[in-house]
């Protein structure tokens, strides 16, 4: 079988249409048609063909999962989740069944995003931590219960809650800054800040400092 045709796709400039014996096979990004060496006339059996659909797949299937980290940082967990969601089969809006992606080339999306450095749970947590809620204030028990709930170690969790500059003190007063004209009663509003994980000690000493 030979290659017949190489045309750059419309909606994605980044991806050129591999055309097979004058029929469309498989897409790939411009950097793995670089280095495969795809060239018009070069002919391929049907098993090495099948092998670059592979790289064609796994050239999208990383695409996609590189804007998804792009986007904010995720865990590890966040990303295996998401990966996951690829190996599942969908419906197409035609009622057409699509089906999910191989394990192994989700695995290997994974990798390469950890490799790349777009992975890294320490970097997920310092982020979390730094940024999460920053104006409106977050409890370090809620922050802890949010990075446990998406995978990250304690062992990490611990040592970014300890360097981080934030404290429950000053969290505690962002929340009375924004919230205290919704609660004119002190025993809902100490109600309210508890279930944003702050100690009893420390709601009393913030709500006895506005007077």
């Amino acid at each position: 079988m030979k290659i017949t045709g190489i045309t750059a796709q419309q909606k994605d400039k980044n991806r050129v249409n591999i055309m097979v014996d004058g029929k469309y096979r498989f897409s790939l990004d411009i950097f793995q048609y670089a280095d495969l060496g795809i060239k018009i006339g070069r002919e391929y059996s049907d098993d090495e063909l099948t092998l670059l659909e592979t790289e064609s797949q796994f050239g999208k299937v990383y695409a996609r999962a590189l804007e998804y980290c792009m986007m904010r940082p995720h865990s590890s967990r966040e990303v295996r989740d998401y990966l996951y969601r690829k190996t599942r089969d969908s419906r197409k809006k035609t009622g057409e069944v699509k089906p999910g992606v191989s394990p192994v080339i989700t695995q290997r999306v994974f990798d390469r995003l950890v490799e790349k450095g777009y992975v890294d749970d320490e970097k997920f947590a310092r982020y979390w931590v730094d940024n999460r809620n920053l104006t409106k204030g977050s409890s370090q028990r809620k922050l802890r219960a949010e990075l446990q709930s998406k995978g990250v170690e304690s062992g990490i969790i611990d040592r970014f809650l300890a360097e981080s500059e934030r404290s429950d003190e000053s969290e505690i007063a962002k929340i009375i800054a924004k919230k205290r004209n919704r609660y004119p009663d002190d025993q809902k509003f100490m109600q309210y800040l508890a279930r944003q994980g702050f100690s009893y000690d420390d709601i009393k000493s913030a709500l006895m400092s506005e007077e």
